[in-house]
Formats: structure tokens, C-alpha cells, sequence
């Protein structure tokens, strides 16, 4: 994916996850030159080598174009990435993240890694943490500053978020592992077993008699709902195939009942992330009544720009 510049390079965006790594060669004015993708997150990497696997993805770039700062977010500044990087406690704004960047000198120039954010325990409300989501949504906030106000942002996935904006800032947020037991559920339990030898297209009805379902549990709650996605199969009022469309249905609409509670509806909700799996959460809002919610994709690039030039990376001389 190549875009038609010929301005040179200012800056290396890169989103650098547990199973996947995504970078972006960016001009001075944040436009994109070219993108990757790579199947080497975290996991992959043979050797914990994220010099060596960062120096191959990007070594033609730096051919080209000179050495280059990049920025990277994600869990490659986790205990088990190219380098921990300490977490800092919310509320968190950009200046915030920008300053506690750290900093490796790599053949290709100055990799910085962003900071993940932590949510203190305090009473009613978890210790939490999240590497990754917070750029992405500082990413939203600039791709739409009406969301600076007030706002809740969800970034669906194996783990989503649902983080509050309070004037321009991060504030209390909160994870749901619904994509995870998702995986799990359909993998390695009897809820998924009806589907797994069935090659039928589920029916989208099936998704969304799942997320009415867990938005009608009330305090009973979603557990009690799961097994329901095999016992109405077995009373004839799913197929084989509409077993997992409807489980995936209960866990994001017991995600929505949990998260909305009284929410105010006034409050914008702007969702981040993949398109198909956005559209999902878009279709089960609709369920609680919510307006149609704004999706963003590709807001880490924006948020690691965002953060770079807080940090004055941009206005660095390159060598």
C-alpha cells in the first residue's frame, strides 16, 4: 500500500501487538508513504530478535529514505516486549505519554516506545491496564476533536475497552476479555462443538437474538445465559451453524449491558478498530437503543503521530 509521495520520510509509526505488527512510513506532513504488515507480533518473534525482525521490515525504508525516528505502541513495551516501558496512571493526555517515552538507538535510528496507561484500584472500581488502546484513542481524538469533551471509546477485540474522555484526557476505563472467551468458548467448549463440523453461513438473526438475550438477563446476568447456546439448539431454535453467531450475540451484548449500565445517553460512544468487528458492536447497539456510533479505523497511526510531535520527534535533524 503505497501512496504517491515523493516528499521524504519523516517519521515511522508502528503498532507492534501480541500477534501482529503493523508499520507506516509517514512525510513531515503525516501522510502515508508506505504501510506493512507483518504476522511477527510478539509471540513470533524467534529469540525475543525485535532488532533483528524490525531491522528486516524496515531496512528497504531506510535504504531510501535515511535513518528515521519511529514511534511504536502496543505490547512490544510490555515485560515480554523489546523493552518494558512503565506504566503511567490515568488521567493520561498525550504530553503525558510523550514524556515517558523510551528511547533504543537501532541500525535504523531511534526507536521510541509509548507508555501503557494503569487505572489505580480505588474504591468500586478494578486495577486495570492497557498497552496499545490508549494511542488508538488518542488517535480518535484527533481524527474527531468533538470527542475531546466527553466521550467513551471501545476498542472491540480479544480484550475491549471501554475508556472515558474527560477534556481531552484518558480517565477510568474498563476491560472485557469477550473476544478471548469467544475463542475459547467455541474452541474448546460444548457450546462450540455443534458448529465445528457445520460448513452453513450462520443467520445474522441468530447474533442478534444472542445480544437480546443478554440485554434482557437483568441482575440475573450472562452467565446463567451461556449455556442457552446449546440448549436451544437442542430444542430445535438454533442451527448448528447459528450456535456460535448467537454466542458471539450473548458475550457482546452481555459486554454492552454490563458496560452501559445508567449511562448517560447523551455521551457520544465512538468505536475503534477493525471495520467488520466495529459494524458487530455498531448492530448490537442498536439493541440498547443507542445512536449509531462513530467508527474509526487506523487510529493508532494518528495517535502515534500525535504523540511524536508532542514529544518533538518531527523537528529532530535526521542522520
Amino acid at each position: 500500500m503505497t501512496d504517491n509521495h515523493t516528499s521524504p520520510a519523516a517519521l515511522i509509526a508502528v503498532d507492534w501487538g501480541t500477534s501482529s505488527l503493523r508499520a507506516w512510513l509517514l512525510d513531515a506532513d503525516g501522510q502515508v508513504l508506505d504501510a506493512r504488515r507483518s504476522d511477527q507480533g510478539l509471540m513470533q518473534v524467534a529469540n525475543s530478535d525485535f532488532a533483528g525482525t524490525y531491522h528486516a521490515l524496515v531496512h528497504d525504508w531506510v535504504r531510501a529514505h535515511g535513518r528515521c525516528p519511529a514511534i511504536a505502541c502496543g505490547m512490544i513495551g510490555s515485560q515480554g516486549g523489546w523493552h518494558e516501558v512503565p506504566y503511567i496512571e490515568t488521567p493520561a493526555a498525550p504530553a503525558s505519554l510523550a514524556e515517558r517515552l523510551a528511547v533504543i538507538d537501532t541500525e535504523a535510528g531511534a526507536f521510541h516506545i509509548v507508555p501503557g496507561v494503569m487505572q489505580a484500584p480505588a474504591a468500586g472500581r478494578l486495577a486495570d491496564v492497557m498497552r496499545g488502546e490508549e494511542t488508538q484513542s488518542l488517535g480518535a481524538l484527533a481524527l474527531d476533536p468533538t470527542l475531546a469533551a466527553s466521550a467513551r471509546l471501545i476498542t472491540p477485540g480479544t480484550h475491549s475497552k471501554w475508556i472515558t474522555v474527560e477534556d481531552g484526557r484518558l480517565g477510568t476505563f474498563a476491560t472485557y476479555m469477550t473476544g478471548e472467551l469467544y475463542a475459547l468458548l467455541t474452541a474448546h467448549s460444548i457450546l462450540g462443538r455443534p458448529a465445528q463440523a457445520c460448513a452453513e453461513t450462520p443467520d445474522p438473526a441468530a447474533f442478534d437474538l444472542g445480544v437480546a438475550t443478554a440485554r434482557d438477563t437483568g441482575e440475573t446476568g450472562g452467565m446463567r445465559a451461556l449455556f442457552s447456546a446449546r440448549s436451544r439448539w437442542l430444542a430445535g431454535e438454533l442451527s448448528a451453524a447459528d450456535t456460535t453467531a448467537y454466542l458471539s450475540g450473548l458475550l457482546i451484548g452481555e459486554e454492552l449491558r454490563s458496560a452501559l449500565g445508567h449511562d448517560d445517553h447523551k455521551i457520544p460512544i465512538c468505536l475503534i478498530g477493525d471495520a467488520d468487528l466495529c459494524a458487530r458492536y455498531q448492530r448490537a447497539l442498536g439493541h440498547f437503543d443507542r445512536a449509531p456510533a462513530r467508527i474509526i479505523e487506523d487510529a493508532a497511526r494518528h495517535g502515534l503521530w500525535r504523540i511524536a510531535e508532542q514529544a518533538g520527534l518531527l523537528a529532530k535533524e535526521q542522520l
